[in-house]
């Protein structure tokens, strides 16, 4: 819990092409448990060491289990990524795999809002199920990737709640249209033997939770992307292509294809 807390604000951090500076935490305990607390904080340290963000402060009181992280970074201001700077003939493109943390969350009992319909198309094994836990306990946010390539990304913003709800906000901002091919949805090896190609794109597009960056790039500029990328032994995919207009297209062997987003709503 620690490790994940920590990590899912820090991407928000790596979308801005930011540097993790410090930050601050606010713990609500129940009953005091010094196991628990020993732990959580063993966890916490590490991760805050991973990606040189120490803690600096917050406050601890009783009340039902809450854990509130706020994480600050430093960069220059012209610098910083955002969400309105799509361009028309940009590349849309994501890192690594999608869909594993929300597979996840299958093992975990949990009802997902992908809907009853959402399920194994083969059961995972011990290797397979400890692959999709690490994916929704430890997710890797892209902070080195961020600020290596952030010179060559126009727009960007990190998949917390699915593909579709997330691209849907730089589509917004920056006031154009995207065009996707979902079959070059990048998959990890262990759901592409747990799911089959139906549930796979339905995780990727709506399951959330894997906190990669989608971003979009000038074609010319890609090639330069996926070597700071692979120098970090990160992949990047390009899925799409923005356009002009509003709204998001989505092709399947090269044809047009209507799905309803099935993004994760907070309200």
């Amino acid at each position: 819990l620690a490790r994940r807390a920590l990590a899912v604000n820090l991407s928000d951090i790596a979308a801005m092409g930011a540097e993790p500076l410090c930050f601050t935490l606010g713990l609500t305990l129940p009953e005091s448990d010094d196991g628990w607390v020993a732990e959580f904080a063993a966890g916490l340290l590490e991760s805050a060491r991973q990606f040189n963000c120490p803690l600096i402060g917050g406050d601890t009181t009783r009340g039902p289990l809450a854990i509130t992280i706020q994480v600050h970074g430093m960069g220059r201001a012209e610098s910083f990524l955002r969400r309105s700077s799509a361009r028309v003939g940009d590349l849309v493109c994501v890192t690594g795999t999608l869909g594993d943390a929300a597979t996840a969350l299958l093992l975990l009992g949990c009802e997902s809002h992908l809907g009853p319909q959402f399920a194994f198309t083969s059961r995972p094994n011990k290797t397979q199920e400890q692959a999709l836990l690490a994916r929704y306990y430890t997710p890797q946010p892209r902070t080195d990737f961020a600020q290596q390539a952030r010179e060559q990304i126009n727009a960007c913003i990190d998949l917390s709640d699915g593909l579709l709800g997330d691209l849907a906000h730089i589509l917004e901002a920056s006031c154009v249209s995207a065009q996707l091919d979902l079959e070059a949805l990048p998959y990890s090896k262990t759901l592409m033997a747990v799911l089959c190609a139906e549930q796979r794109e339905r995780a990727a597009l709506g399951g959330g939770d894997d906190y990669e960056l989608c971003f979009t790039v000038a074609p010319e500029s890609l090639a330069g992307v996926q070597d700071i990328a692979r120098a970090l032994a990160l992949a990047v995919t390009p899925i799409g292509v923005i356009a002009e207009g509003s709204g998001l297209t989505l092709s399947r062997a090269g044809e047009a294809i209507e799905l309803a987003s099935n993004a994760y709503r907070h309200f």
